[in-house]
Parts: structure tokens; sequence; C-alpha cells
């Protein structure tokens, strides 16, 4: 990847990071570390990969985006506002009474969002449903999907995972933020789904591992689910938590706020990296 255009992506990164806690901050409550996790990730769909455009929100044609981990609303909603899909002053009103920005995305009120999800294993599922869409009424749309580590203990994942690999969904690219965190402890105490990237395989699709906070290797990654004429999982090893010190790999902040002590530390940290770029 061209290294100016890399350094513009992990800038929005940054950004993205800001937007998640100024939001989850003003609302006293949302779900900062796995939203941090995945800023590379939906910067790198939503700024180079997918094609959307902001001025028109329901295009048939565009490629879809289902966030399966719908609690990482936060990243979700940063990344829209900086693509342009809403005002980024609108990020503090997450969770407000009145505000459309609640604490799980909704599709009929946020510009920009494809799929309203909450209830974890139901997002990939409806990521299923629309790439088969696609395919059988030949719209030639793909779509992306984010799920969490924790998420695919639900049996419904796999359910989609095989009914996806059965039809050949070959324009669906599932990224698995495996940052080895969830609500309860690592994902290892609560209910192993590892190995990740052999299930998969087993279920039929074509699996490719990265560092998730990488963007060659994002790029990389992508460029090789073109290729193959099956559905793509993305394990994505990523940081709970990544570019706020105390927040990664700690699972207390999963869902929980920064009181205003430490939300001006994660301010000056992030505010810090963003400057580094000019």
């Amino acid at each position: 990847m061209e290294a100016n255009f890399k350094k513009q992506l992990e800038e929005i990164a940054c950004k993205v990071r800001i937007g998640i806690i100024e939001g989850v901050h003003a609302a006293k409550a949302g779900h900062p570390g796995g939203s941090l996790s995945i800023a590379e990730i939906l910067t790198y769909l939503y700024f180079k990969e997918m094609n959307i455009d902001p001025k028109d929100p329901k295009n048939p044609k565009r490629d879809r985006f289902v966030l399966s981990k719908g609690h990482a609303a936060p990243a979700l909603y940063a990344t829209l506002a900086l693509r342009g899909f809403f005002p980024v002053d609108e990020l503090i009103t997450l969770r407000q009474i009145g505000s459309r920005l609640q604490g799980h995305p909704d599709m009929k009120n946020i510009p920009g969002v494809d799929m309203s999800t909450g209830s974890l294993g139901q997002g990939i599922s409806t990521a299923v449903g629309m790439a088969l869409s696609s395919k059988h009424f030949g719209d030639n749309y793909n779509v992306y999907t984010i799920l969490g580590d924790g998420e695919i203990e639900e049996g419904q994942v796999w359910e989609a995972a095989m009914f996806a690999a059965n039809k050949k969904l070959s324009n669906l690219t599932a990224f698995i933020d495996l940052n080895n965190l969830q609500i309860d402890g690592t994902i290892d105490e609560v209910n192993s789904a590892k190995p990740v990237d052999k299930k998969f395989e087993a279920f039929g699709w074509h699996v490719i591992t990265i560092d998730g906070h990488d963007y060659d290797a994002i790029e990389a990654a992508l460029a090789e689910a073109k290729t193959v004429d099956k559905p793509v999982a993305i394990i994505a090893n990523t940081i709970k938590g990544k570019g706020v010190s105390y927040m990664e790999n700690a699972v207390n902040w999963h869902g929980a706020a920064p009181n205003d002590e430490l939300y001006a530390v994660a301010m000056e940290e992030l505010t810090a990296a963003l400057a580094a770029f000019n």
C-alpha cells in the first residue's frame, strides 16, 4: 500500500477511536473495548474497499456491511460520521433520549446502517441472506460483516456458516475480531471456539489469518478473498481496547464508560497520536 494513503487511513482510524471515546463518555455507557479493536477494519472497508456513497445511502447496487457484533456500534457510528453519512458532532448524542445513535445500530433511522443488530449471531445470518439475494438477482454487490470472537459461541453463527458455504457465497466476507476477550473474561475461560480457523475451514469457508491492525494485511486479505469461489473468513488478531493504554487487553472495558478523569487520559493519548500524523 502506498505510504501516504496508509498514513491517511491510520489518521482516520485514530479519529474513529476519538469518536468512540467521546460518544461512550458522553453516554456514560457503551462498549469501548470491542469498538476500539475494529477501527482499522472499519476504516479500510469504508474508506477504501466498499462501493458506497454517503449521498445515496440506499442505492440498491451498493455493497452492504453488517456489524454482527452490534454492541460495537460506537465504532460504526464514528466511521459513518467521518465518511460523511451524518455530522461528526452527533457522536456525543450516543444513547441519549431522542438521539438516533442508540446502543445498537438502527437501520430505520441511521444513514449508512444496512442492518439493525444486537442479538449476537443474527447479524451473520442476515449478511448471508443479503449475499444470497445479490447472487440470486444478479446485483453483484458484496457483503461484509464483523463478528466477535465471543459471538461465534452462538450456534446460529455456524448454521449461517454452513448455509453460506453450501450456496458458495463468494461475495460474502466475514471478519472475526479475535481479541480473545468477551464480557465475562477470556474466550478460553468462558467457552472457547478455538481453533477458529479450522472450524470455518471445516464448514467450507476460505480462511485467512491476519493482524487486524495492519492495513497491508487487510488489503492483501481482501484481494485474496476475490480470487476464491466460496465465502471468506478473515481471522483478525486484534487488541481489545486498542489505542487507549489502560483499556488494552482489559476485560473490564468490554462494557464500561470512562469517568471524567480516565476520559481525559484517553483523549490525551489519542490526540497525541493524531498530532503525530501532522
